[in-house]
């Protein structure tokens, strides 16, 4: 237990995880020094050893060591909450290396709940998209493999692969009586994290869908590219839906862009010191994680306009993280009208820490805050506006949030039954596994059509979440 100790002592960082082309939803920050000592808890210790040797001594077949240490570190941490976890060699190696946007699998952000893995959301453009994954689905086999009981990291594992070779899981939905079975392909999975459409004179459209090593960069391009005739442009869309998150930094970055020079972003809470930080919109913070000969500001070359453009943000359920991070900061700042339905609530910061051997763990370590104090973890975003998905109401069953999640940690400035105030559950009607699937940003997305509409100040289709007015910082200065 010394040398486990050692080994959490050494501590370092690294950015938002893929394991094996299954997207986490997650953000990391550095942590400056090492963890406290606390004194061992001999009693349980000896306990650990007991039923080690018992295993060892006893069990059916031999187990090695190796096993059943990785095998206790796991149940450790999954035991936490549903974003530690302890990642092995090939986890860890696929972790440092994803936020480059470009990964093998299936691209679906998952969890885990009662055993099972769990669709947090598909990634857009990908094999589990195009597949009719939903958010909130169960995965319970992959090909003839029960999952029930296994780790999330081995789970992860049997649905990795080669490109080009088939999957085949089985998912149990709410609201079917018998399991659907989906087959797969897998293949490499790129992300283009940020996409533009070209909308009638006046109006910019701007999707993310996930934040990257060079989201900032995409977006200060299309923005660029937007704002060509900064006074020809009356408004502009940014689309965070089924955005599951990424870089910390990115989620600053994108929050510079549009709110003024120093200005709070978000700031995390912990018990140890270097889990309390402030965020600012700064290049020392959103420049984080690139390197010295890369270090230009990004954003200096915006035209002003951008930070005064009347501007919509859209959200949903499947809207998490570092997305949450930047709708709360435009929304505290009254620089963006939030539109859409209760983001997912994933606010709490995960850090890394490798150990000698290659492999590492990934620890909540603090919760992210909006600038006006608000705790993002397990309550999520309330828009401004509640659109829903069509006129009529959601598409399909209530999507899954972090406050659905076994064992999530509780939000500390909430009461458990404001949670779920902002959107109450309405009865399913439909079947997901049959709706066709709506290209974001067309005449079909009615979220969509609604934010145009506040834009030009035309009657809006849904309700406001606080009676009184809210409008941009730009249209309050008009």
């Amino acid at each position: 237990m010394s040398t486990l100790r050692a080994k959490l002592n050494k501590v370092g960082l690294i950015g938002v995880g893929v394991v094996a082309g299954v997207l986490l939803s997650l953000n990391f920050q550095a942590v400056a020094q090492r963890m406290g000592r606390s004194p061992l808890p001999i009693e349980e210790i000896q306990a650990f050893s007991q039923v080690f040797e018992a295993i060892k001594q006893a069990y059916v077949e031999p187990v090695e060591d190796k096993k059943l240490m990785s095998g206790a570190i796991s149940g450790m941490l999954s035991d936490l909450d549903p974003h530690s976890a302890y990642l092995d060699q090939d986890a860890f190696k696929d972790l440092q290396t994803s936020t480059q946007g470009e990964f093998g699998g299936l691209g679906i952000e998952v969890g885990q709940e009662d055993g099972f893995v769990k669709v947090i959301s598909p990634i857009e453009g990908t094999p589990a998209d195009r597949a009719g994954l939903k958010a909130g689905d169960l995965i319970t086999k992959i090909d003839d493999t029960p999952i029930k009981g296994i780790s999330l990291t081995d789970a992860v594992k049997k649905m990795r692969g080669r490109p080009n070779t088939a999957i085949v899981l089985t998912i149990a939905r709410k609201g079917e009586l018998a399991p659907l079975t989906v087959k797969l392909v897998r293949e490499v999975i790129k992300v283009q994290s940020v996409r533009a459409k070209p909308l009638e004179a006046g109006y910019a459209y701007i999707r993310i869908t996930q934040f990257q090593e060079r989201t900032v960069e995409d977006l200060a391009r299309r923005l660029q590219d937007a704002f060509k005739e900064p006074q020809a442009v009356k408004g502009l869309i940014i689309d965070l839906r089924n955005d599951p998150g990424g870089l910390l930094y990115g989620a600053i970055g994108v929050s510079a862009a549009f709110v003024e020079s120093k200005e709070l972003v978000v700031y995390t809470e912990g018990r140890t010191p270097d889990a309390k930080r402030k965020y600012f919109a700064t290049p020392e913070d959103y420049l984080r994680g690139r390197s010295s000969a890369d270090r230009e500001d990004i954003l200096a070359k915006l035209p002003p306009q951008v930070k005064k453009v009347p501007m919509v943000v859209l959200v949903n359920a499947g809207s998490a993280s570092a997305s949450e991070i930047v709708a709360g900061a435009l929304q505290d700042h009254k620089r963006a009208v939030i539109m859409g339905t209760q983001t997912f609530g994933k606010g709490s910061v995960q850090t890394i820490l490798p150990l000698n051997n290659s492999t590492a763990i990934k620890l909540t370590t603090a919760r992210y805050y909006t600038p006006n104090g608000r705790s993002i973890q397990a309550k999520g975003i309330v828009p401004d506006w509640i659109v829903e998905e069509t006129a009529e109401g959601p598409r399909g069953p209530a999507r899954t949030r972090e406050v659905d999640l076994e064992k999530h940690i509780k939000n500390t400035k909430e009461q458990e039954a404001e949670k779920r105030a902002a959107e109450p559950a309405k009865p399913d009607t439909t079947n997901p596994a049959q709706l066709p699937r709506i290209e974001p940003g067309s005449a079909e997305d009615f979220q969509y059509q609604q934010a145009l509409n506040l834009l030009k100040g035309l009657p809006v289709k849904g309700v406001k979440s606080s009676e009184k007015p809210i409008t941009t910082a730009a249209a309050k200065k008009e």
